[in-house]
């Protein structure tokens, strides 16, 4: 009779002792060299996804946004890092199904000439060359927004697609006149005395939204949880960053195989929040529509069902 009690008690002991849940495996997306995506990297090096029982799988570097647009309408990717304009694109036109869940950076970007350019002014740029990531990217947006507000026709400037790492040269040996591009991109070409910085993205557009963490809308659907645990580690690797900034610089330095100098000068201009603002969110797909980039649409309805604010407030520290 003791020997059954004893294995009727180890049985529910058994039962009752607490599994230890395997690691959800996320597939993540980023840009190639972005600084604006360091929260990702540091998430990465320190252990924050880990930490919260995410396993993430590196399934993508991409040199554009609308590139990795194009992994997420493959269904290639469950979460990216990439820039607000190419992913509320590539929602609003269906060409992929994304949402919105926090902002990875605001501002962060700049326009870029050649050091001995008597370019002095963006009226200067009429008849130019100037080369973007890509069509409908936020440096793209960026670009016309100057141009519009300065009085210029962007159809008066040759406006043309060239990946980031290959802008610097470009510019060097004058196969173009001038390059938007995200940090540290502009620095780098002010280090190596090849740029110097027309203006800057805060100066075209204040404290803009830039950057953005998107999730795949199947994804988003079915794994709330988990979503909020991944909102906790880019949380605390954004909160990271403004706390230990040296320590932040080392991890950048080893995905962009950049230097010390040139990476705390590209942080300079670079704002890394999550907080999403809806009424900037509306600008932002005004300005596409005013660009011919998405198709007429009800924008409230849209911003609506594209971000997701909620789910960041509701996830606790």
């Amino acid at each position: 009779m003791k020997k059954i009690l004893s294995v009727v008690m180890l049985l529910s002991l058994g039962l009752s002792a607490p599994v230890s849940a395997a690691p959800v495996t996320i597939r993540l997306g980023y840009l190639s060299n972005d600084l604006h995506h360091l929260a990702a990297w540091v998430a990465l090096e320190k252990g924050f996804f880990r930490d919260e029982g995410l396993s993430v799988a590196i399934a993508g570097v991409f040199h554009a946004g609308p590139e990795e647009m194009t992994a997420f309408a493959s269904e290639n990717l469950d979460v990216g890092y990439l820039g607000i304009a190419p992913a509320m694109t590539g929602a609003a036109n269906k060409s992929a199904k994304v949402r919105v869940i926090c902002l990875a950076n605001a501002e962060g970007s700049a326009i870029v000439v050649r050091r001995d350019s008597p370019i002095g002014d963006l009226k200067d740029l009429a008849g130019k060359t100037v080369a973007i990531p890509g069509y409908s990217s936020v440096q793209d947006i960026l670009l016309r927004r100057a141009l519009e507000r300065s009085g210029i026709q962007s159809k008066k400037i040759a406006i043309i697609v060239i990946k980031p790492p290959e802008m610097i040269p470009a510019l060097d040996t004058k196969q173009i006149d001038a390059f938007v591009a995200w940090e540290p991109y502009p620095a780098q070409a002010v280090a190596k005395g090849i740029g110097k910085v027309l203006t800057t993205s805060s100066q075209i557009w204040q404290n803009h939204p830039c950057c953005v963490v998107a999730v795949a809308e199947t994804f988003y659907e079915h794994n709330r949880e988990i979503i909020k645990r991944f909102l906790r580690a880019h949380r605390k690797a954004t909160d990271f960053i403004r706390n230990n900034p040296d320590e932040a610089i080392k991890i950048a330095m080893k995905y962009t195989g950049m230097d010390a100098l040139t990476l705390r000068e590209a942080m300079k201009d670079i704002t890394y929040q999550y907080m999403m603002d809806r009424e900037t969110m509306k600008e932002y797909a005004g300005y596409l529509l005013r660009f011919q980039y998405i198709k007429p649409m009800n924008v409230d309805a849209f911003i609506t069902g594209f971000i997701d604010m909620k789910t960041l407030q509701e996830t606790p520290r």
